[in-house]
């Protein structure tokens, strides 16, 4: 049987406080290379893309597909302002091949999701023994409600099913998806149901990025991205759980936040767990500007480390920073994802730059990147997570 679950008021979820981020003035902030043109390759003129996952096993590796691998993404069109793109937000997939990426399209057909916009979640895949054939489920976050005439805030969890089509198929990569199913719905007594707040990037609240963690005895948690109903307030992001009850039909049982940043962060996006060493590796992204004010941190990859799902957590390198973008280029990537192998992947967001006083990212496209970023690789100690040292 697995160990229990902390409840709302466990000691067991770890507090996020400005006391361990003061400890990184002290260490220093390790940082990723920067970014030059040869590194900033598009997909697509017209395309914009940014948030990436793969489509991976039930440890979280990429499976190999078409002698590459299946990855997805948010896409939305090359607007004249890139942050109009959060509106209009809807999950594509590439074909990762050669070290390159290749755009097949939208993952689901116009108006099927329930949102009136798609934004990030993870991809699983089960597979059925006959070549590349198997099951696909699909976690993601529906924005909005569908038909809406202004675009609101309201995220709910949802998966859908389908089968990768066979690659003498040609083109087609998804037979048809299930109907979309809700995973676990905010109650206002762990996890906060009102989302709109100002309606400003980074200061919304959140119940969003769904990604699924599988024990060896085959138990299922679902992490996200949330906020606390028990501390309100500017700042209260949280990265939540919940346990599937049974079966793959059954539905999830919210359990306490696995780190609650109350009073600290407003937003721990894209929560995912890595196994390494006979340890759990908790990462999450999150933005200078969603800090609260006195507590000073970058824009960067976070983490905490455990023996178990249950935890106890404890933040990696003391502080939870893994690193952060370039002191020169604060806006230069963001949306980190860490795979079993710790190569980490991410988007260009705003690059080329070259000012560390920069306040707010530049307006217009002209150093917009809304793309796949390079792959980085991290080293992992026990307690301790560093940028690996290319060569």
């Amino acid at each position: 049987m697995s160990a229990p679950l902390p409840t709302p008021e466990s000691p067991m979820t770890l507090r996020w406080t400005a006391a361990d981020l003061a400890g990184l003035a002290a260490a220093g902030m390790p940082q990723a290379p920067v970014l030059g043109q040869a590194e900033v390759r598009r997909i697509a003129a017209d395309l914009d893309v940014w948030d990436a996952w793969p489509l991976a096993c039930g440890r979280g590796m990429p499976v190999r597909w078409r002698g590459g691998e299946l990855w997805f993404a948010l896409a939305a069109p090359a607007f004249d302002d890139p942050e109009a793109r959060h509106g209009h937000a809807r999950i594509h997939h590439f074909h990762r091949i050669d070290g390159h990426f290749v755009h097949l399209g939208a993952t689901f057909p116009d108006g099927f999701t329930p949102g009136s916009r798609e934004w990030s979640g993870s991809a699983h895949f089960e597979a059925d023994g006959q070549g590349e054939g198997g099951d696909v489920t699909l976690y993601f976050t529906a924005a909005g409600r569908r038909g809406e005439e202004e675009p609101s805030f309201q995220q709910r969890l949802f998966a859908s099913t389908t089968r990768l089509a066979d690659e003498a198929a040609g083109e087609t990569v998804f037979a048809g998806w299930s109907d979309p199913v809700e995973l676990a719905v905010p109650a206002d007594v762990i996890y906060m149901s009102r989302h709109d707040a100002t309606g400003q990037v980074g200061e919304i609240k959140a119940f969003r990025d769904p990604a699924v963690w599988r024990t060896a005895m085959g138990e299922e948690y679902l992490l996200f991205t949330a906020s606390s109903a028990r501390h309100l307030g500017q700042h209260n992001g949280v990265i939540g759980c919940a346990r599937r009850l049974g079966g793959e039909a059954g539905e999830f049982e919210k359990l306490a936040p696995l780190i609650d940043a109350s009073g600290v962060n407003n937003e721990l996006e894209r929560p995912h767990v890595v196994a390494h060493g006979g340890r759990l590796y908790l990462f999450w992204s999150t933005q200078a500007k969603v800090f609260a004010p006195g507590v000073t941190a970058p824009t960067g990859l976070y983490g905490a480390v455990a023996d178990r799902i249950e935890g106890p957590w404890r933040l990696l390198n003391g502080h939870g920073l893994v690193f952060a973008n370039p002191a020169s280029e604060p806006f230069q990537a963001y949306s980190w994802w860490v795979l079993p192998d710790l190569s980490v992947t991410s988007f260009v967001d705003y690059w080329g730059i070259d000012d560390a006083d920069a306040g707010e990212k530049p307006a217009g496209r002209t150093r917009f990147g809304g793309t796949f970023a390079p792959f980085l690789q991290l080293r992992i100690e026990g307690e301790r997570a560093f940028l690996k040292e290319p060569g």
